[in-house]
């Protein structure tokens, strides 16, 4: 859905450049945030995305297990983009800083969050990812076990006992 919503916004400033288009002046840099190429690849990643997602979803309805792992190896490649994200805040505290510095000067609440200690601010940031981190390996684990549970169930080493109180066979008393 989220992925929906990016494509509807890239599409409508794509029809529409003026409305989103912001200066190098608004910016303060000198460079273009959105030329017309980086939206064409934006749209394209997010068309890849709910492909993606679309198929993930139907494998899990049709049980098909091989429709999912795309969207399996998508989800890992985020975690180990995030990974090496919070590695880096880890390793090179000093770049939230510089980062911070880059951001515009109309940037809301930039002057605030300057002036936070920049170890708490390290800390803040590094327990923000862990808690991402933490969401992400659940969210893995839930598609590598739906992926399994599928497999399992169209494998034909696995025999499934459904047992109700009809079927269910009482042992003698010795």
């Amino acid at each position: 859905i989220i992925n929906s919503v990016v494509l509807l916004i890239l599409l409508s400033a794509l029809t529409d450049p003026d409305q989103y288009h912001l200066t190098s002046a608004e910016l303060g840099g000198e460079f273009e945030f959105m030329d017309d190429a980086n939206m064409c690849i934006a749209t394209a990643i997010s068309l890849l995305m709910i492909l993606i997602c679309a198929m993930a979803t139907y494998g899990a309805y049709k049980q098909h297990a091989a429709w999912i792992i795309p969207f399996f190896c998508y989800q890992i490649f985020d975690f180990a983009l995030n990974t090496l994200v919070a590695i880096s805040v880890l390793v090179y505290p000093s770049t939230i800083q510089d980062y911070l510095r880059q951001l515009p000067s109309n940037f809301p609440y930039k002057e605030e969050i300057m002036s936070v200690n920049p170890t708490c601010l390290v800390v803040i940031i590094l327990l923000f990812l862990s808690i991402i981190l933490a969401f992400k390996g659940y969210l893995i684990s839930c598609v590598w076990n739906c992926y399994r549970y599928i497999n399992g169930r169209n494998n034909s080493d696995v025999l499934v006992y459904i047992t109700t109180n009809d079927t269910a066979v009482r042992m003698l008393d010795y």
